[in-house]
């Protein structure tokens, strides 16, 4: 089965791609690591600034170097029997894209949650950065506050946990979700379903396994 996997930003799109990878196994796609992975690479030096300059200028990369990874990575083998984009496509074009590419998708699944509770998970995380553990003051906090429970190292708040930016970022995909499911309700062979994201962890896990089994 291949999978998009879409919503707001902190609506769980990462939690729950996790665990259909572990039960379904497929692999989970994220586009960020596929860049990250490039860069580590070290091999096009030309590639790997362009990609630098725009992620630094907080601006989308090229859609050309996106969709070129994400082809290079789905003909590995462990991708033969399905994968999951894990927040992909971010763009009308890059659906488009992908849909005359041929690359195969057969379930959109998109998590509904509501802003008041984005808020509440965005505005409430603190990271630590050396291992990428994520806490929340609410949903997960850590044993001392602002304090990595494994190191004893400081955690931090992300730059882009703000208000501000957490609400044009709702509104960038707000625009985005209207066109993105006129695009796929339209393609007979794409299943596209929305299920409530407000619900326990537990309750999300349940209504994608309807949808998949």
């Amino acid at each position: 089965m291949k999978i998009i996997l879409i919503g707001y930003p902190c609506s769980g799109k990462g939690t729950q791609a996790k665990f259909i990878s572990k039960k379904y196994k497929i692999p989970n796609i994220s586009i960020s690591n596929l860049l990250k992975k490039e860069i580590k690479k070290k091999k096009n030096i030309n590639l790997i600034k362009k990609i630098k300059n725009k992620i630094k200028s907080g601006k989308l990369v090229p859609d050309s170097i996106i969709i070129n990874l994400l082809e290079k990575r789905l003909k590995k083998k462990d991708c033969s029997i399905g994968y999951i984009l894990d927040g992909f496509p971010r763009t009308l074009n890059q659906a488009k894209i992908m849909y005359k590419k041929n690359i195969k998708i057969d379930y959109v699944i998109e998590i509904l949650v509501s802003r008041e509770n984005i808020f509440k998970r965005a505005l409430g995380r603190k990271i630590h950065i050396p291992s990428g553990r994520t806490y929340h003051k609410i949903y997960n906090p850590p044993l001392i506050k602002n304090i990595d429970n494994i190191t004893g190292e400081n955690l931090t708040t992300r730059i882009d946990d703000t208000k501000e930016i957490v609400k044009k970022r709702l509104n960038e995909y707000d625009l985005f979700q209207k066109q993105i499911f006129l695009f796929y309700k339209k393609k007979e062979n794409i299943k596209y379903f929305q299920i409530n994201g407000n619900k326990k962890f537990k309750n999300v896990k349940n209504s994608i396994k309807k949808i998949l089994n």
